[in-house]
């Protein structure tokens, strides 16, 4: 089921969230924690419920395991190494088995034949989440295991088909004491209105843009050549595509586990205002960075081991991340050129410290966001021939045709306009998605809750006397658009597929 749906938001996520509430008003804790894990599973089944056997089969294993990895009084490496490779192995069998036998018929020769598999839904983002469990089992970080709170945590349905990817030290102990009924107001309102703005991202931004970039990446595929602006149009529109996409299904799944009382980490934190690579990636996808430090960067050996040891942990890092999210030669280019550029980065940082140089901002910020939009064209195309075309046009080598370039020139200025929006902080007074929603929020709780004002303050919200009404209902308005808006436009976000 999709976020930006009618069913979901119009009937799923308000039944889901006033039964919650009901039973935990009439003090059943333990149910309304089972009626979350039904509505999960009914979320995930409304696209085929016989795979519901996939996600509970592997819960169930996978909980078995970090049993035995927990209560072992000793490290048990083998029975650790069996459990990841498992997962792995189905990830690997359901996501990539098709794309490794199509490279060995083609390099080899080999007469194999791969039926058609269908990918399940969530497997990517289950089986890191998984992974990591066993691996913090192992470590002997997880307390007070209970089946119940575990399969919540896997299949809990705000984060489980696109993340945030969650740890379980992040989620677990959320869903061990829930907190009384006089805290759910606040949750309510704060998930609310996050819920609306990603929504909001999702169906008046992104599915525009997708307006411009689809049809120049799909005629790549098909061997057209772009032409310089249409290049360079597409690759702007996919670039801010992207981010509002999955940053509105982030907003979207924070929101809805606000609405439950449960804080999912912040996966996005102003992305292409990085100033380097580095940066780039502390701001982008949160979640998966911290989990490839953790779970792969740092054992293989991180920083830890001399510089060019450094620069090869952070390729192959980089270039297993581009592999999970798909099985194309695009995703696994796109890693590798990230992580070389992330090595490129750590040796200039280095270097240039060394001899008491600094990079003008001005040129590190747009040096950073042509690097990221020329990847993301890669990342985009659904063949690397069709990346060379892309990226061919956008070096001019297709001849200038004029009523194409005119005919294009609306999207590229359209792009242009989301960039300045999106790298800067305060322009004509715009709030940031944080501030917008903090604002929304509190107004509607000091108007309902007046004595709620000094604690905000003490908590350091900010006096409400800054918010105004204009704020809320220019949310009401557009959510009223955006509504309107799914009847003509409803994508399925980007990464349901990855």
């Amino acid at each position: 089921m999709v976020f930006s749906s009618f069913q979901f938001v119009l009937v799923f996520l308000p039944v889901v969230v006033a039964v919650f509430i009901l039973l935990q008003r009439q003090g059943y804790i333990v149910a309304s924690s089972y009626w979350l894990i039904a509505a999960s599973l009914f979320f995930y089944g409304w696209w085929n419920y016989l795979y519901l056997f996939l996600p509970l089969g592997s819960v169930v294993c996978n909980y078995w395991l970090g049993r035995r990895l927990a209560d072992s009084e000793t490290p048990n490496r083998r029975l650790l190494i069996l459990g990841i490779a498992a997962n792995l192995g189905l990830l690997g069998y359901y996501k990539y088995a098709g794309f490794f036998a199509e490279n060995l018929v083609t390099l080899f020769g080999v007469p194999l034949t791969i039926p058609k598999i269908a990918l399940p839904l969530a497997i990517s983002f289950c089986t890191f989440q998984q992974v990591s469990f066993l691996v913090d089992c192992s470590r002997k970080q997880v307390r007070n295991l209970n089946f119940r709170r575990y399969l919540l945590y896997i299949v809990f349905f705000p984060h489980l088909i696109a993340g945030p990817i969650v740890r379980h030290h992040e989620l677990l102990p959320q869903l061990e004491v829930p907190r009384p009924m006089s805290t759910r107001w606040p949750d309510l309102t704060w998930g609310l209105h996050l819920f609306a703005l990603g929504l909001l991202k999702k169906t008046l931004i992104a599915d525009m843009l997708a307006g411009y970039a689809d049809p120049v990446f799909g005629a790549a595929a098909t061997g057209t050549a772009p032409s310089l602006l249409e290049a360079w149009g597409a690759a702007f529109a996919y670039t801010f595509q992207l981010y509002f996409d999955f940053s509105g299904y982030a907003d979207m799944a924070v929101g809805s586990a606000r609405m439950f009382g449960i804080i999912l980490p912040e996966n996005f934190n102003s992305p292409y205002q990085a100033a380097n690579i580095a940066d780039f990636w502390r701001r982008w996808h949160i979640t998966l960075s911290h989990f490839l430090r953790d779970y792969l960067y740092i054992p293989l050996g991180g920083n830890r081991a001399g510089h060019v040891r450094t620069y090869v942990n952070l390729v192959l890092t980089m270039l297993l991340g581009g592999l999970w999210h798909g099985a194309a030669w695009t995703f696994v280019i796109w890693g590798a050129a990230h992580g070389a550029a992330l090595a490129v980065n750590h040796w200039w940082r280095d270097f240039s410290q060394s001899r008491g140089w600094t990079m003008p901002k001005p040129a590190a910020y747009t040096l950073t966001i042509l690097f990221v939009i020329v990847g993301w064209v890669i990342f985009r195309a659904e063949t690397w021939a069709a990346a060379q075309r892309m990226l061919g046009g956008m070096c001019g080598q297709t001849p200038f045709l004029l009523p194409r370039e005119l005919t294009f020139i609306t999207a590229w200025g359209g792009s242009l306009g989301e960039l300045a929006v999106t790298t800067t902080r305060n322009l004509g007074n715009l709030p940031d998605s944080q501030v917008f929603v903090y604002a929304a929020a509190l107004l509607v709780l000091c108007k309902v809750a007046p004595n709620s004002r000094q604690w905000l303050e003490e908590r350091g919200f900010g006096a409400p006397e800054k918010l105004t009404f204009a704020r809320c209902a220019l949310l009401a308005a557009l959510l009223a658009v955006c509504m309107v808006n799914l009847l003509a436009h409803n994508e399925v976000f980007i990464y349901y597929v990855f």
